[in-house]
């Protein structure tokens, strides 16, 4: 009998591993070649994560709505938080299904070539995309991701080990990057220049050794220890951001795609009366004056129902500005004005040393200047304002809000900082449905409970229940 069972499950095994191959040989696209070229792949891959990233489902109709930068005037069950587990299938589909799969297969063409460079821009790519699904919805799968030939069901990873092999992943891209190495292709976010690859890693080590700083402060000083002994440098000017532009149709900026056909997207009140209140120079920027123009510039509450939102007028209320809806506008994955926050807030942590104050105001300036704005007189008059000025005391109150502003558009990292700095101090939405509180994290897509139940069930009795309220690791303090 015991010869029996070990026949038999030694045919289990064979048939489970054809099982997997077969899967993963229907999976393939016919009309794909059979030796893809890196600079291709590179290409889409940086352009699908950038959609995402910047498009409606993550973006617009979610991230933006929570953190309160745009609201809706029409349509507006997502601004009151009514989702189900089909919402936020776009960002898991897109990134798990053909971001990751089209870089991991550009690190292994970079190993075969060899080319180094091509390995390690994919690998600083990878890390973000991974860098956004945590952030989103806590633990996933990250060790088995992207291995469908291996791992039909990817177990999930916990969020901190998913942001502890982030940073050894960038930490091994920083080394394989090489500007005197060979030359990569198809680069649309740097066109190929490899110094600033490696300045975007280090800013990345810089966001996500934050994003644990409450958690791990230990850990997380370690990564810019890390940093300032290899002697590498972060972003020095706006002309080192991460972006991607885009180009005529079909190719323009989703933003602008959406615009062309809906207008149920409106500037947040709150981020009007905010930038009001402290005369901002990139209100002008961030809104649009309204058609009927003597109101001039009019936010949306968010979360009204949609009778009451229907109400105020497409007319009598501001669209985004042309800064985002233009179909040339960039997509910001990361930007100087980001970088400078994060290095003063770490000075305010005493993970390195410098002057956080000064820090905190060359952050704003270059936000300022990131919008065009470079009046020395304007921008005397912005900061000499004692409700901008750098709180010591409160540091990340400071760097809170000004972030907040700063992140305009940017939804996903907007949404991630907010709840990690738990500044500024927001209401939740006027008709939200989640009894006075607001989400903290996207829910994942009902095909995990379908497809891959076990490692679902497994992953939700670790991190808690499946809930827009359910607070991720990094967020727990």
């Amino acid at each position: 009998m015991k010869t029996l069972f070990n026949i038999l499950l030694g045919g289990l095994v064979l048939v489970s591993a054809s099982c997997k191959k077969e899967l993963a040989n229907i999976n393939k696209n016919p009309n794909a070649t059979e030796n893809p070229q890196p600079d291709y792949l590179l290409t889409a891959a940086e352009k699908l994560t950038a959609d995402a990233y910047w498009g409606v489902d993550n973006n617009l109709n979610s991230s933006l709505l929570f953190i309160q930068h745009w609201a809706k005037i029409q349509y507006t069950d997502p601004d009151r938080y009514i989702f189900n587990n089909s919402s936020f299938t776009s960002l898991w589909k897109t990134l798990y299904g053909q971001s990751i799969t089209d870089l991991n297969k550009v690190i292994s063409i970079g190993d075969a070539l060899p080319n180094a460079n091509y390995k390690g821009v994919a690998l600083t790519l990878r890390s973000w995309v991974f860098q956004l699904l945590t952030d989103a919805y806590g633990d996933i799968p990250y060790q088995q991701a992207g291995k469908i030939d291996s791992f039909l069901t990817p177990a999930y990873d916990t969020q901190r080990d998913v942001y502890l092999g982030l940073l050894a992943d960038l930490k091994t891209a920083q080394s394989l990057l090489d500007p005197s190495g060979a030359a990569i292709a198809g680069d649309a976010i740097y066109g190929g220049n490899i110094g600033n690859w490696k300045k975007f890693v280090n800013s990345l080590r810089l966001r996500i050794a934050l994003r644990i700083a409450d958690v791990e402060p230990a850990l997380a000083k370690q990564v810019l220890t890390d940093i300032q002994t290899e002697g590498g440098s972060y972003f020095t000017g706006n002309s080192d951001l991460a972006k991607l532009t885009y180009q005529d149709s079909p190719n323009q900026n989703p933003v602008s795609l959406t615009f062309d056909t809906r207008q149920d997207y409106r500037i947040s009140k709150t981020m009007v009366d905010q930038l009001a209140a402290l005369n901002d120079p990139r209100l002008p920027v961030y809104a649009q004056p309204t058609d009927d123009a003597p109101h001039g510039y009019v936010g949306v509450p968010n979360g009204l129902t949609t009778g009451d939102a229907n109400n105020l007028g497409l007319s009598r209320t501001s669209r985004p500005g042309d800064y985002f809806r233009a179909p040339h506008a960039p997509a910001v994955i990361m930007s100087y004005a980001e970088v400078l926050f994060d290095l003063s807030e770490a000075v305010s942590r005493g993970f390195i040393t410098g002057d956080a104050a000064d820090l905190y105001k060359q952050a704003v300036l270059a936000s300022l200047d990131q919008c065009g704005i470079d009046d020395a007189t304007v921008t005397a008059n912005y900061l000499g304002q004692a409700s901008v000025q750098y709180n010591a005391a409160n540091y990340k109150q400071s760097v809170g809000n000004q972030k907040w502003i700063a992140l305009f558009g940017q939804g996903l990292e907007a949404f991630a900082e907010w709840r990690r700095l738990d500044y500024p101090q927001l209401a939740p939405a006027v008709a939200g449905t989640l009894s006075g509180k607001m989400p903290v994290r996207f829910i994942y897509p009902g095909s995990e409970q379908s497809l891959n139940g076990a490692n679902y069930q497994k992953a939700v009795a670790h991190q808690g229940p499946d809930l827009l309220t359910t607070k991720l690791w990094f967020d727990k303090n």
